[in-house]
């Protein structure tokens, strides 16, 4: 009975976990819209384990189970080869839905997911012998033999004696300053990962790799997707992913081959998940394997980077995610390591991806070999630390395996991040293997050196004095920092959430218009009277705003200690209409802090569309933390916190002593009161023109808040541009100009392109000296020296190429601007162009006017007028402008008709339709821009 008892209350849960937060990702399909793609396999649950029935039960349906059941109760059904038709297999899953012993059924359709590398020059060092995939025997459980304990500590030799030893820089001091991730401390202490199990979660790995076969571990291993127990990868040129990332953790050191492992004696194994298509279930799974024998799962990969998607996991992934925390590892709860993302160049950010901002998983970024962000990196505040990883061509990438049987040092991307991660947290299990799932993370962070990333901009210090960033979290993970903790740590107490709910005040959803900053604010006092939180480990933000264009909100997260954490940046490429629904933003920044006091969630647009409209649904507050400190030498919090503590606790004291003298349109809004003159609707602080609610005039970011700050002023200060009533910042190599990257006058002796008509020049661009085919003008604009185009640079029948060089003009050009007889400026002897508007020869004189030659006894018009402006160009562009329109109409036309025909409750609007070419590229695309129409603060106690 009491079995029975737990597993009903289990199943409860599990439903509550799934049911709490119903998250809106953009994979989500609508199948009565035709928006889903073709389903690949259905999922059943049964109330217990039973494979004979569940195979029955597909017998019964035609269909068939495949692999081994995963979270227990979950099995793999795929229709037999002769249901073919969609609708006959929807009737087929409509029967199975009904059958009295299934539990829950639903057809899984493909998500999309990307490994997170790219591509350099695939350099592969050296190959031994091929691999060769086999499928193991199977018989519905695992025939493998758990692993048997190894040998005491052995302190090694430095260095290796392993071939690309010497190139893995970032584990022995080769970094700029001499930096690298304190690897050699752990190692020289005994530590090498034994008795601790990875897998890597990925397109599989070569299980008899010479780097990797002694260390490979079966348990950690299996195929998904081909349900089988081989994870060896398919050996087409695609598949190296996975193989290269186990080899970061575990390859051997010490035997001639490649490089070494971080953890050189730890099992290793791998999941071939990636090398088909992935859905929830899939997912689900692999994060579910073994979760009694795996300590450690790295995954490199996630939804896609484009700067454009929200996605997450489903919610058979979240139930293998808790699962894990929960049971894995004997009930210390398993450790998932996260690749941060590698949108980095589309403005993407990791608060986008559900993975990363999941409470269970620790995210890694990445930091290159001069300590630099790279180029690919995600900013986000669910970073939990960072690891090495590659930039450019030009400096060294991560050396690792490679398949089939081979080495590589181009490993890149945060996908080398994780697997590092990984590697170093395994050296710290064997050092403590009673270390929990929260453990490591307090451990991580509390251990990570931001010392070697400190001339990167955007570090902070939290409430508890931590430097923090969005770009590199808590800093360079330090493995012998971390395994010295690590031997010495106690177990953490018991963590408790604390939920706060915001209640808006009518209009509720809150209309949003343009360009906008809300402030909504919650008094929080830790759950004194149920499970207390006062000493925060993680945060979360769950929101609900449904706006015209998603990538210009921005949402910022203020702790009562005054710790700023950009939840969601703005997104340039995210022209989404729908907005988000019930999201769950991360915050790893605010770690060990006391979370009473007043929080702050400012929700803003950076919309250069005055029409953009939506709505402010909801959000709520999840703090995550313990009554009691983590550890004994912990700070101790007053049981009773301060009065004034909050980040408006100024404005509280103000509007208690200063009577509101403009009311404003809410009810739950007040003023300080006398205002600054260039204020409009109120203001938090008096006299202030950094206070203001809205700017009577122009509103002008701060530049040194860092772009978190604005003020009203009645012009634009140099450095700035006017933007509608904004004050944008000009570039830093600007002294003033008319766009953010478009200089009107240089600093100093700077020179100024001005070649606004020659796209492959940059015009407006600040130099010291003019590139090939411009000169330097010093005479014509006294107050800045500019280069320009010479247009006689290069004599009559030449041109200026798009690298400055002079070309010869085509042969029936005496002058050209550009190759070809349509570029003419004026013909040569023998040619015309009167009639057609490129030059043709001349028809011979006295012969029959014919469409392949130009009659040449008429005057040529082109003498008539300035040559720059030709007839014949005149004629070209009302030709393409006509065909233009003419597309355009048949577009419209069509567009109606589609529409008409939809019932699309949020249909992407034309403006924004990068396909059609009537995208919005004007869009407000600086991130470092906080400016506001309007603030609004709530001081509502919940």
């Amino acid at each position: 009975m009491r079995i029975s008892i737990g597993r009903i209350a289990w199943q409860i849960l599990a439903v509550l976990i799934a049911v709490a937060f119903t998250i809106e990702h953009d994979s989500i399909c609508d199948e009565s819209i035709g928006a889903c793609g073709e389903p690949i396999h259905t999922v059943i649950r049964l109330a217990k384990r039973d494979d004979e029935l569940a195979r029955r039960i597909a017998a019964d349906h035609d269909m068939h189970v495949k692999g081994d059941p995963f979270l227990d109760t979950h099995y793999f059904l795929y229709h037999s080869e002769t249901t073919r038709t969609r609708r006959h297999k929807r009737a087929i899953v409509e029967r199975l839905d009904s059958h009295p012993a299934v539990e829950w059924v639903e057809e899984q359709r493909p998500k999309k997911r990307v490994k997170r590398d790219y591509i350099l020059l695939d350099n592969d060092v050296h190959h031994s012998n091929p691999f060769r995939r086999s499928v193991l025997n199977r018989d519905g459980t695992r025939r493998a033999q758990r692993q048997q304990p190894q040998s005491p500590r052995e302190i090694p030799s430095l260095p290796f004696p392993d071939p690309l030893y010497k190139d893995q820089w970032y584990l022995h001091g080769g970094a700029v300053g001499g930096y690298d991730m304190n690897v050699r401390q752990a190692w020289l202490q005994g530590y090498a990962g034994r008795n601790v199990s990875v897998s890597i979660l990925d397109d599989g790995i070569q299980r008899d790799h010479p780097d990797l076969a002694a260390n490979y571990d079966p348990l950690a291993s299996t195929d998904i997707n081909d349900h089988d127990d081989d994870p060896t990868p398919q050996n087409n040129g695609d598949n190296k992913h996975g193989t290269r990332c186990a080899g970061e953790v575990a390859a051997l050191a010490g035997n001639n081959q490649c490089g070494v492992g971080v953890a050189f004696k730890a099992k290793i194994g791998g999941v071939r998940m990636l090398d088909g298509a992935v859905s929830d279930s899939v997912e689900a799974a692999s994060l579910s394997l073994n979760q009694d024998h795996i300590d450690i799962y790295s995954a490199s990969w996630g939804p896609e980077d484009d700067g454009k998607t929200f996605d997450g996991p489903g919610p058979l992934a979240r139930e293998a995610f808790y699962r894990g925390i929960k049971n894995g590892r004997g009930g210390k709860g398993n450790i998932f390591v996260w690749a941060s993302g590698n949108g980095g160049s589309r403005q993407d950010s990791c608060s986008a991806d559900g993975y990363t901002t999941s409470v269970y998983t620790l995210s890694i970024s990445s930091a290159t070999y001069d300590n630099h962000r790279p180029w690919y990196l995600e900013e986000c505040p669910s970073s939990i630390a960072t690891t090495y990883s590659s930039a450019d061509f030009r400096q060294p990438a991560i050396v690792t395996v490679d398949v089939p049987g081979g080495c590589t040092d181009k490993h890149t991307g945060t996908s080398a991040s994780a697997p590092l991660a990984a590697g170093i947290i395994a050296l710290a299990l064997e050092a403590n293997p009673e270390l929990t799932w929260r453990d490591m993370q307090h451990l991580v962070l509390r251990t990570a050196n931001w010392k070697p990333l400190e001339n990167n901009p955007g570090w902070s210090r939290n409430g508890v004095g931590r430097m923090v960033s969005n770009k590199f979290g808590y800093g360079l993970i330090d493995g012998g920092a971390l395994v010295n903790m690590a031997k010495t740590w106690k177990t953490v107490p018991e963590q408790h959430i604390c939920t706060y709910e915001y209640r808006l005040a009518n209009p509720n959803p809150r209309p949003i218009v343009g360009r906008f900053q809300l402030n909504f604010t919650l008094d929080v006092n830790g759950c004194e009277s149920g499970t207390p939180v006062l000493y925060l480990e993680h945060v979360q933000v769950h929101a609900t705003v449904r706006y015209l264009k998603r990538g210009d909100l921005k949402l910022t997260l203020f702790s009562p200690s005054g710790t700023r954490s950009v939840l969601l940046p703005p997104r340039p490429q995210d022209f989404n209409a729908n907005g988000f629904h019930k999201w769950p933003f991360l915050s790893v920044q605010q770690w060990g802090e006391d979370p009473r006091g007043t929080w702050l969630l400012m929700v803003e647009s950076v919309t250069t569309n005055p029409a953009a409209t939506g709505t402010f649904h909801d959000w709520t507050l999840l703090l995550y933390g313990t009554a009691d400190p983590a550890q004994s030498g912990d700070p101790v919090y007053s049981a009773t916190p301060a009065t004034s503590q909050g980040v408006l606790s100024r404005v509280h004291q103000l509007t208690s002593q200063v009577e509101e003298s403009a009311p404003i349109s809410f009810p739950d809004l007040t003023s300080a009161g006398n205002c600054h003159d260039e204020c409009n609707g109120g203001c938090t602080e008096s006299s202030s023109a950094t206070s203001c609610f809205a700017c009577k005039h122009l509103t002008q970011t701060l530049r040194n808040k860092g772009g978190s700050g604005f003020k009203c002023v009645q012009k634009c200060d140099d450095t700035y541009y006017l933007d509608g009533d904004k004050c944008k910042m000009c570039s830093s190599h600007c002294h003033t100009c008319t766009k953010a990257e478009v200089c009107e006058t240089c600093p100093g002796s700077l020179l100024l392109i001005d070649v606004d008509n020659m796209p492959h020049y940059d015009h407006g661009k600040c130099v010291e000296s003019c590139p090939p085919g411009l000169v330097a003008d010093y005479e014509s604009n006294l107050v800045q020296a500019k280069c320009i185009w010479r247009k006689d640079l290069c004599g009559d029948g030449y041109y200026i190429n798009a690298v400055g060089k002079c070309d010869l003009c085509d042969s029936s050009c005496e002058t050209c601007t550009a190759p070809g007889p349509m570029s003419c400026e004026k013909c040569s002897k023998g040619y015309g162009k009167g009639s057609i508007g490129y030059c043709r020869p001349c028809c011979p004189e006295g012969s029959t006017k014919s469409w392949q030659c130009e009659d040449c006894s008429k005057p040529d018009p082109t003498l008539l007028i300035d040559s720059n402006k030709s007839s014949g160009f005149g004629l070209m562009f009302w030709i393409v402008v006509s065909l233009i329109a003419a597309c355009g109409i048949c577009a419209c036309k069509k567009c109606a008709s589609e529409t008409k025909s939809s019932n699309v409750e949020y249909a992407p609007l034309a403006q924004y339709n990068a396909t059609n070419g009537a995208i919005n590229l004007g869009a407000h695309t600086d991130d470092e821009d906080d400016d506001e129409d309007e603030v609004f603060v709530n001081p509502q106690i919940v």
